[in-house]
């Protein structure tokens, strides 16, 4: 058996520690039956920055919407270039301890569903195959017109071949997947049609701006119904799109619990809130609780 990593809960700052908050934590985990809400917060540590962080994206740019994407060639291409450049940092980005530790405690039957925002993968690549990816994922596209579905690696290869050595990697890579471009390189970047129907190819994520599929939402709904407590990880709470599911728990009576390091628009709800790297304090938790992550 590994040994346990300490359940201390000192914050990365050193300032006072949150062992209180992660033994009622733990102890909500040890009854079974919780739904996990994982978002930006989680995938930092893969390399992806959040979006509202000490460090997050959106202090230095604003994502694309989807009016904007749907209006204009013009959006589209700017989009399509700053993803294209943008799209083999997150391929290459690999599951994290926290990613990990999720996957040890669904197996182990602590953690009952995955529902998360982000849009990177990773939760998959660490074997949770089953997470609802409540935004969609980068590595599929959809036509807006036949609404056919295809890898993002196979429409990679087409931008490639369409734009001959084009990369820029150099610059940050944002949790949407794109990276800030020089005018000069958008205006020549020339996009791909469907291969179809020949209409507007799109990323199968739900851009700012636009609806989540309400099938998906209520799929979401079952499953916090289902579950005995609600745990939010990595996640502000900015938008609604997550947000709805803590306040949905809390009104069944259900107990929250939330691990972020920062304040959350969740924390009125939350039953125990820990500050704290989600890397470790996940892999702590996962092997109090009998569960081993596997390595990468």
């Amino acid at each position: 058996m590994p040994t346990r990593a300490p359940l201390d809960g000192t914050a990365a700052d050193g300032s006072a520690p949150h062992a209180a908050g992660l033994a009622e934590i733990e102890h909500l985990l040890a009854g079974r039956g919780v739904a996990v809400l994982s978002g930006a917060g989680l995938s930092t540590e893969s390399g992806i920055p959040d979006y509202r962080g000490a460090t997050g994206s959106l202090r230095r740019h604003t994502p694309m919407t989807y009016q904007e994407f749907v209006a204009s060639e013009e959006g589209r291409r700017r989009y399509w270039a700053r993803s294209h450049a943008g799209w083999q940092a997150i391929a290459r980005a690999e599951p994290n301890a926290g990613h990990r530790a999720v996957e040890a405690l669904r197996r182990s039957g602590h953690v009952s569903a995955v529902i998360t925002q982000n849009v990177d993968g990773l939760h998959r690549a660490a074997g949770t195959v089953d997470a609802v990816e409540l935004h969609g994922g980068l590595d599929r596209v959809i036509c807006l017109e036949c609404r056919r579905i295809s890898s993002r690696a196979e429409l990679d290869r087409r931008l490639h071949a369409l734009n001959g050595a084009f990369r820029d990697t150099g610059a940050r890579v944002n949790p949407d997947g794109d990276v800030e471009l020089p005018a000069a390189l958008v205006e020549t970047f020339r996009i791909a049609p469907c291969e179809a129907c020949g209409a507007v190819l799109k990323p199968d994520v739900v851009f700012f701006g636009e609806s989540v599929p309400k099938p998906r939402v209520q799929q979401c709904y079952d499953l916090v119904d289902a579950a005995r407590a609600l745990l939010v990880l990595g996640s502000s709470l900015t938008v609604m799109s997550g947000l709805r599911f803590v306040r949905h728990a809390a009104r069944a009576g259900k107990p929250v619990a939330i691990v972020n390091q920062g304040a959350t628009r969740g924390d009125e709800f939350a039953a125990a809130r820990v500050a704290l790297p989600l890397g470790a304090a996940l892999t702590s938790l996962a092997e109090r609780l009998g569960g081993e992550a596997s390595t990468p």
